[in-house]
């Protein structure tokens, strides 16, 4: 029954992409309203990253740098491989990032059921908040490439159910080895998402929201970063 609970959590923080997916199918925002939405989902993803995913107050390992390397390296290459042409390489590479970090954030959220049925809700809701503006962004792209809207819904519902999976895996890891804590997992999602922020997803939001993009990415940042001071 946990471990379903534990899924539960996991596609509960993802379930956002399915809904920034449906705002770009269904409202069919204006481009320069999309880029400030992304700027805002960025500076929700460099809070995440400060105070979640790298959190201040663990003592990092030369472990804790080789996982974040290593998140960089495997979104090179993916990215690399999944963005053959230039049409819309800059979507491919925000679903490959959504789905890189998804992985580790959502197996952090199975391992906090597995030690005591804590789950972080600042955590929840950072991964909830960034995850709407990256499919937003993406679902406008992938639908301005001749993609229907039911193969972007697929798209976005598959990364759903990675997640699920994910966070039933990290259930099932801390159950086997108890001492598992998540931090490597936790690394590894900062560096794919770092790599993916720099490369794609605030690139676009300035190409399309221009400079006002700069004071939504503190905005999202702001707002990440007290959701994070909750507990």
């Amino acid at each position: 029954m946990n471990v379903l609970i534990a899924a539960l959590w996991g596609a509960a923080g993802s379930v956002s992409l399915v809904i920034g997916a449906w705002v770009a199918v269904h409202r069919r925002p204006p481009r320069h309203r999309v880029g400030l939405v992304m700027g805002f989902g960025s500076g929700a993803l460099i809070a995440a990253l400060a105070y979640e995913l790298v959190p201040p107050g663990h003592e990092p390992s030369v472990w804790t740098f080789i996982a974040l390397a290593a998140g960089a390296l495997v979104f090179f290459f993916v990215d690399r491989a999944a963005s053959g042409s230039s049409k819309g390489s800059a979507d491919r590479s925000i679903v490959v990032g959504a789905l890189l970090d998804g992985i580790p954030e959502s197996l952090v959220l199975g391992m906090g059921v597995a030690a005591g049925g804590h789950v972080s809700i600042a955590f929840l809701a950072a991964v909830f908040i960034s995850n709407m503006p990256e499919s937003l962004g993406a679902t406008s792209g992938m639908l301005a490439a001749g993609q229907t809207p039911r193969q972007t819904y697929r798209t976005w519902w598959a990364l759903v159910a990675v997640a699920a999976a994910s966070a039933a895996a990290g259930y099932g890891i801390v159950q086997l080895l108890p001492g598992a804590d998540g931090r490597y997992a936790q690394a590894f999602a900062a560096g794919s998402v770092l790599a993916m922020l720099a490369n794609s997803m605030m690139p676009e939001a300035f190409e399309r929201g221009g400079k006002a993009t700069g004071l939504l990415t503190v905005l999202g940042f702001a707002v990440a970063g007290a959701l994070s001071t909750l507990e």
